[in-house]
């Protein structure tokens, strides 16, 4: 499950997204340069070959290790995409675009919101969307909808299966699993524009999105959203981090925590990475975490030039060592509620002079927020080092086995 908002407000359009995953799924920060003039034909994504094109933005991406798409990411031009599986009619198994490839691709070739809504929806007609898209669970498959946003607006796409439609957001938005748009599109495909249907009730499913609690988690993010005050990465950081019982134990949590912790058959995926970031037409600033559970980590800035913690080069994008190292933290920190308690803490004291930094607006100060995020880091992995872990339930014990993450991996 995933949860992905936006508001617009103050001069700038913010964007929030938590991407829920598999608990032993990799997932990491990767830059990618912009191309121009490439001569190639044809280009390999998750499942299948489309077109190439020869011109493409630089992107930031929050990828899982297996695939070529991307759960969430920023380009050059200020244009931030998110998507969420949608359990519609539709879903098939049958080889096409993922969700993650339409985010990858709306990024790369899209220079305003608008502009990657008319991309992914044209890549989306011609080939279709479908194919396994978990990491372990290859039966698991799903349909997409997206939160699409540059520095101006910001759009609501949903689909199912080739066809879909579009809203632009009036002032806040949020989408959790489940189709919210009715008849009330901007834009919709020929088939759904020409009979004027209702777009959530004629292909969404009722049992899945009543299990996975969608609306309870829409409905938390738009009162969230709606609160009085100016936006700021620190209040979209505590957007992202909500749980719906305000428990401090995530041993305590359900399907309707926007920060969401596996605990075995019933919550079977947990938050993996993190972002946000704003977007102004002075230039946009994104923060991701590069690690899971946003309650236990810290957001880390990066740009599209410079060397920053949170990246990891394409080489070890399948090992992900940032989200690894992390990893074994934060399944220490849920079996140890001082672990956790230190982690808040420490964090509630580095993390506003990391969103100050950021708010300058300038590399310099990056940086130096860049450094404080590492430090946390480093220190933490260096204090545990030499201590005894807890005793993690059957449930982590069995993941950790699997996993090849204990308290073997170097810091």
């Amino acid at each position: 499950m995933c949860d992905t908002q936006v508001l617009i407000a103050d001069g700038a359009v913010w964007f929030a997204k938590n991407s829920d995953r598999e608990p032993s799924e990799p997932q990491s920060v990767v830059r990618h340069a912009a191309v121009s003039g490439d001569t190639a034909a044809r280009l390999r994504v998750s499942h299948i070959e489309i077109d190439q094109v020869p011109q493409r933005h630089a992107v930031i991406l929050s990828q899982p290790a297996w695939c070529w798409g991307a759960e969430m990411g920023l380009n050059a031009a200020g244009v931030a995409i998110g998507n969420e599986a949608i359990f519609s009619k539709c879903a098939t198994m049958e080889p096409g675009l993922l969700g993650m490839d339409l985010v990858r691709l709306g990024l790369e070739r899209a220079a305003t919101a608008a502009q990657a809504v008319d991309v992914m929806t044209a890549l989306l007609a011609r080939h279709g969307q479908g194919g396994p898209a978990g990491y372990k669970d290859r039966g698991f498959h799903y349909d997409n909808s997206f939160i699409v946003a540059d520095t101006r607006e910001a759009w609501v796409l949903e689909t199912a299966g080739r066809e879909w439609a579009a809203r632009r957001v009036d002032g806040r938005g949020a989408i959790s699993n489940a189709l919210t748009i009715r008849r009330d599109y901007d834009r919709a495909s020929d088939a759904v524009a020409s009979t004027g249907i209702d777009f959530a009730r004629t292909y969404d499913t009722r049992l899945m999105p009543l299990f996975a609690r969608s609306q309870a988690r829409r409905d938390a993010g738009l009162r969230g959203l709606d609160r009085s005050g100016l936006p700021a990465f620190s209040r979209m950081a505590a957007q992202l981090r909500s749980h719906a019982r305000n428990n401090e134990a995530p041993v305590d949590g359900s399907n309707a925590d926007i920060c969401m912790h596996a605990a075995g058959f019933i919550r079977r995926h947990q938050t993996t990475g993190s972002m946000i970031a704003r977007l102004a037409p002075d230039g946009a600033d994104a923060l991701f975490t590069g690690t899971s559970a946003p309650c236990l980590s810290i957001f880390r800035p990066v740009r599209f030039d410079g060397d920053w913690s949170v990246l990891t080069s394409e080489a070890e994008r399948v090992e992900a060592p940032l989200w690894r190292r992390h990893e074994w933290l934060h399944r220490w920190a849920l079996a140890d509620a001082g672990l956790r308690e230190r982690l808040r803490s420490t964090r509630e004291v580095i993390e506003p002079q990391i969103f100050a930094l950021v708010t300058l607006g300038d590399a310099d100060g990056a940086q130096r927020a860049d450094r404080l995020a590492a430090s946390w880091h480093k220190v933490l992995w260096e204090s545990l080092a030499s201590l005894e872990p807890p005793k993690l339930s059957r449930h982590w014990r069995h993941l950790a086995e699997q996993d090849g993450i204990g308290p073997g991996l170097s810091i």
